[in-house]
């Protein structure tokens, strides 16, 4: 499902950048990386440095003399960018590309970003059929080139695989009522013993706030055992 996304990064500029959007790609299960001109030579070594565990997408990237070509291969093709244009293109948002992914699940998409400096050109934009906006805080509305891709990698990874998203997975099996009861005397026992609760009257709604505390605890029996063994020492460490 992921090989019917491909990624098209347009003049992009730096060697590291390139390298970044590789392991973006791949950290979510994409691979189909295309690059239009980039401005330095490619191969390119920085892209390889910065790529680690993804360099087999760096190898694998097709190379474009321009964006016409990158993208006569895919079907719908989606352009992004920080700000409105002034172009007769639909602007969506992520939500609603994440909503047209849905009802092209069979069709080849590809997504264009745009160069560092500039961002892509109306002809560019052109080409594509909508153009996402990534919403960003005004005071700063571009992002680097790889921040921008592993956003939109994302946004699909998580279009395709809702399912991991909403498990909440419980790692350990959480401590009886009655583990946590035996706590509470035990800590209320030792401070008896220290003369703790002044003034007296105050004791009740003492031992009530320690209960609130522990009641919203997620406790294990391993961790109720550890605290026990550390009450334990320090009352020890007291009584010398």
């Amino acid at each position: 499902m992921q090989n019917k996304f491909g990624f098209i990064l347009v003049n992009p500029q730096l060697g590291e950048n390139i390298g970044s959007c590789g392991r973006a790609l791949k950290n979510f299960g994409f691979s189909n990386l295309n690059i239009v001109a980039p401005r330095d030579p490619w191969p390119n070594t920085k892209a390889r440095m910065t790529s680690v565990g993804a360099y087999n997408i760096i190898q694998k990237a097709k190379v474009y003399k321009n964006v016409s070509d990158a993208v006569k291969k895919f079907d719908l093709v989606f352009a992004t960018t920080a700000r409105r244009r002034d172009i007769n293109k639909k602007h969506i948002s992520i939500i609603g590309f994440i909503k047209l992914l849905s009802k092209y699940k069979k069709t080849n998409i590809g997504i264009i970003f745009g160069p560092e400096a500039s961002g892509l050109s109306n002809h560019d934009l052109s080409l594509s059929n909508f153009i996402i906006q990534i919403p960003t805080s005004k005071k700063l509305t571009s992002l680097n080139l790889s921040h921008a891709v592993i956003v939109i990698c994302y946004e699909i990874y998580k279009s395709l695989n809702f399912s991991e998203f909403k498990k909440e997975k419980v790692l350990t099996k959480l401590t009886s009522k009655n583990s946590i009861k035996n706590l509470i005397k035990f800590i209320e026992k030792m401070l008896d013993d220290k003369k703790f609760f002044k003034p007296f009257e105050k004791k009740k709604s003492m031992i009530l706030n320690i209960n609130n505390i522990f009641g919203r605890l997620e406790l294990s029996d391993k961790e109720i055992r550890i605290l026990f063994s550390i009450f334990s020492s320090l009352n020890k460490k007291d009584r010398v």
